[in-house]
């Protein structure tokens, strides 16, 4: 959850505390990862790249040919002086992918059902590849690489390595059930040192397997340790840089806990068995899986970042596995490497809790009580409606409306406990005129008639508390769907995953960065505020309705459209309901509970506690 949305939940609890605060009688005072530092992390990791470059410039480079590359370092132990690099690519159903010599790894990887946000603006005439997202970040190199220390000290990454290879065409095309295996060996030393990449690529799959070689490389890797690494993090792709990096992190599946982590700088490590390694953004996200878990001897997650725009910081994120190096002549590690849709199902299809790269948020920290929600509930009845109406718009009206329907008990509840309390005010009122002088015997007076006609003073609040984890799972739903991107819905609504923008204002508003208009949370704001006209009557909470409505109205300003949509939606069916209460529902009536069946509630339990205390610090001073 991002930095505004966890600012507007909190405002929104404490809204909710003001709210209770005035809604009930106030009781009177009585009487009155440190880890140890990486051996294999490269120092030049954050002082590396070029200079930072709009999203539109970013996303989309222009077409590469095959090119000649200097020789690298006479240091490079394993780069004759007569390769250059080569470049070649190849296309299957679902990917275009680039591969280069130098690393022996990807270097570019489009994907075909995903277009750049700005695609509509891109010639009809320029090359389709400038239409997709391309995820790796090209300037700084991102990509796979193996790294140790070798004997002299030096830290070797691959990265700066150009390998043979067994490619012999600058392009190939993959369908269906086509495969292709891509060889990358670097040319032995004199004592048959050699390091080898080899990729099986698939017609209809977005994975590749992965092969790790390493020969004769005992009298060349000190340290006893080496590491496999995702560097230089992704690509941004969307147009609010700010709220995709908010989405953005570097996380392990260690052991059975999958950790996190999305700082804008730093690193965490630990020692033990892996998983999996996982760089992502918002949409799309890279994975690493090693065949063999046990092997491994660990991880380091880091980060650093630069400045995207005058708005937004870009984090880039590094992940890497450890392994123990014991001297043997071959080494191989077998992995199964991911570039693609963060997209919760296809990643729950692989095992191996892939899917808990897809984050749908926490409530105050607490993940176990909203990802179940979302997870087992919302994103397969989500899924499950687009199924059979091929519009996400209408999908998520029903939705809204399906959601209304399961929270009608809590609501119902709500709106009972509010009327009675409406009808009880004309009594507490009296209580208050009566005993203005004795503000601990008003109290005491008020806890008693709630407990005569069975009023739980809180019971209106309670009822929305119940309800907030949904709401949250709802919201990580909606921000991370990658279903929504990309899809319209009627007239400006064009991209579901974005804010529907009415205009730009000339300045922007402190504290929440909004600096466009979105026509939904606009709709959303004045049904909030009709809402609250129909349910609210106590004069000490007038204020609030105006309050509520324009604080959630620009907060919600930077939220994607179909969030908003849903949002609007749920609003009119409440206001439907509410209307429905007030002019057709059973009537409420104040109707005293028999003695012997009413219950003491929290506050008159802790009125009664604060009586006590009065009385025992009165009798302590007549002993004095």
């Amino acid at each position: 959850m991002d930095r505004q949305a966890t600012i507007g939940f909190i405002l929104i609890g404490l809204i909710l505390m003001v709210w209770l605060y005035w809604s009930t009688p106030q009781t009177p005072p009585p009487g009155t990862k440190t880890g140890k530092d990486s051996l294999l992390v490269l120092d030049s990791i954050a002082k590396q790249g070029s200079k930072p470059k709009d999203a539109a410039k970013t996303a989309v480079e222009k077409g590469d040919t095959t090119t000649k590359t200097a020789a690298v370092s006479a240091k490079n132990p394993f780069t004759p002086d007569s390769l250059s690099e080569k470049r070649f690519t190849v296309e299957n159903d679902l990917v275009i992918m680039e591969f280069s010599t130098k690393g022996g790894t990807l270097r570019k990887i489009y994907l075909k059902d995903y277009n750049n946000w700005f695609h509509d603006t891109i010639p009809a005439s320029a090359p389709k590849t400038q239409r997709f997202v391309q995820l790796l970040d090209t300037a700084r190199g991102s990509g796979l690489t193996l790294e140790f220390v070798d004997q002299p000290g030096r830290k070797v990454s691959t990265s700066d390595i150009i390998f043979n290879t067994t490619a012999d065409k600058p392009s190939y095309t993959l369908k269906g059930k086509d495969s292709l295996v891509v060889e990358f060996m670097t040319t032995p030393d004199s004592n048959g040192a050699a390091i080898a990449f080899k990729y099986v690529i698939h017609g209809d799959k977005y994975e590749l397997g992965l092969s790790v070689k390493m020969s004769n490389l005992n009298d060349v890797i000190a340290r006893n340790q080496y590491q496999i690494a995702w560097r230089k993090g992704l690509n941004h792709v969307e147009q609010y840089i700010k709220d995709e990096a908010n989405y953005s992190n570097a996380s392990v599946m260690f052991g059975d806990e999958h950790v996190i982590f999305n700082s804008e700088s730093g690193k965490e490590e630990q020692t033990g068995q892996v998983n999996w390694i996982s760089v992502k953004n918002k949409y799309f996200t890279t994975a690493l899986i090693p065949a063999n878990p046990q092997l491994t001897e660990g991880y380091e997650l880091s980060a650093t970042n630069y400045q995207a725009n005058a708005d937004a910081v870009w984090k880039v994120y590094d992940a890497s596995v450890r392994y123990k190096y014991t001297g043997e002549k071959e080494v191989v590690n077998n992995f199964m490497f991911y570039v693609g849709p963060a997209d919760y199902k296809i990643l729950k299809d692989y095992g191996g809790n892939l899917s808990e790269i897809v984050d749908f948020g926490s409530f105050f920290g607490i993940r176990f009580l909203v990802r179940p929600i979302a997870e087992f509930f919302l994103l397969p009845l989500f899924i499950f409606l687009y199924s059979f109406i091929p519009n996400y718009g209408i999908v998520i009206i029903i939705f809204s409306l399906i959601i209304k329907v399961i929270l009608h008990p809590l609501t119902k509840n709500t709106y009972a406990s509010m009327k009675k309390m409406q009808l009880l005010q004309p009594k507490i009122k009296e209580l208050k005129e009566k005993f203005k002088d004795d503000p601990q015997k008003q109290q005491k007076e008020t806890m008693a008639l709630y407990s005569t006609y069975g009023i739980n003073p809180a019971g209106g609040c309670l009822p929305m508390i119940l309800q907030m984890p949904v709401f949250i799972a709802l919201f990580g739903t909606f921000q991370t769907a990658i279903q929504l991107r990309g899809e319209g819905f009627i007239w400006w609504i064009t991209d579901l995953s974005r804010p529907d923008v009415l205009f730009a204002l000339p300045f922007t508003i402190p504290l929440f960065g909004v600096h466009e208009v979105s026509g939904l949370a606009l709709l959303m704001g004045v049904t909030t505020f009709l809402q609250q006209k129909m349910t609210t009557t106590d004069p000490s909470q007038k204020a609030l309705v105006y309050i509520m409505p324009v604080f959630l109205t620009i907060l919600f300003m930077t939220f994607p459209s179909g969030l908003n949509l849903y949002y609007f939606m749920f609003n009119l069916f409440s206001i439907a309901q509410q209307y429905y209460v007030n002019n057709y529902g059973k009537q409420v009536e104040l109707v005293p509970v028999p003695a012997d069946k009413r219950k003491k509630g929290f506050m008159s339990r802790l009125t009664e506690a604060a009586e006590k205390s009065s009385q025992m610090q009165q009798h302590n001073k007549k002993r004095k």
